[in-house]
């Protein structure tokens, strides 16, 4: 198992180092997030071919979630970068091969930690079935797959209209959370985690590690603070988006 384990980790560096050689050669940000999505796509499916004498419906089922959640998030944002031309999070960065390569590597360990517990399952040697806890888990994962996917097409409708320039959007499920496609992605990997429970083992369960990092990096490193803090500053006198932001909570809907 832990052999398997990183020849996973290796094969998903692997890929990051082919898409940062295209992408540091062609100075190009069209393929960062791209590789992403499809990371996760690939590392799942080399998993499951290395242990494909004990394939079940139970891990197909899964890498069914990964690979949708996976291919829409690619696609999606690889349309958006080929609109937008370029990624300003990489000014300055892009044109230095070690800085650039940092965050390729990064990205590397990243999708290895977030897929640790479908590689777990996907390695497992024994036998795998359907059970309460793992429907649940299946619910919880479509359910965040669903929410981030229309959060994502409601927002990216929104700002390819003319008149929504430099506006942010209040509009489906954005007039109840400020980030709802965050909290889809989170409720995805926490569906996964459920849904292999049942068959994480005692060292297994430090897999819990996934769900916690994507919330962690999600809500308090590259993707709620950073947007919170570039629309604090953009809409600093904007009485209508703090009023906004006074009655719609980060993730979840306020109560009162």
């Amino acid at each position: 198992m832990l052999l398997n384990l990183l020849y996973v980790f290796l094969f998903i560096l692997l890929l990051q180092v082919l898409f940062f050689i295209y992408a540091v050669i062609n100075k190009t940000d069209k393929v960062t997030d791209l590789s992403y999505g499809l990371t996760f796509v690939f590392g799942g499916a080399f998993a499951l071919l290395l242990n494909w004498g004990n394939i079940s419906l139970f891990k197909i089922l899964l890498f069914s979630l990964i690979a949708i959640w996976g291919l829409r998030l690619a696609i999606y944002l690889f349309i958006r970068i080929l609109r937008t031309g370029k990624d300003k999070r990489f000014d300055g960065i892009r044109e230095e091969w070690k800085r650039f390569g940092s965050f390729w590597l990064l990205q590397a360990v990243s999708v290895f930690i977030i897929l640790l517990p479908a590689t777990y399952i996907f390695l497992y040697p024994y036998e795998t079935s359907l059970n309460t806890i793992s429907v649940l888990g299946f619910i919880v994962a479509f359910i965040g797959i669903l929410i981030e996917g229309i959060a994502d097409y409601q927002k990216f409708v929104f700002k390819n209209k003319t008149e929504n320039k430099n506006k942010w959007i209040a509009t489906g499920l954005w007039k109840y959370s400020r980030h709802p496609n965050y909290l889809g992605e989170i409720m995805m990997w926490k569906g996964v985690f459920v849904y292999a429970l049942v068959y994480l083992n005692d060292p297994a369960l430090l897999t819990i590690i996934s769900p916690l990092f994507i919330t962690y990096l999600l809500t308090k490193v590259s993707g709620i603070p950073t947007l919170e803090k570039e629309y604090e500053k953009r809409y600093a006198d904007d009485r209508t988006y703090q009023e906004y932001k006074e009655k719609t909570g980060i993730l979840f809907p306020k109560i009162i």
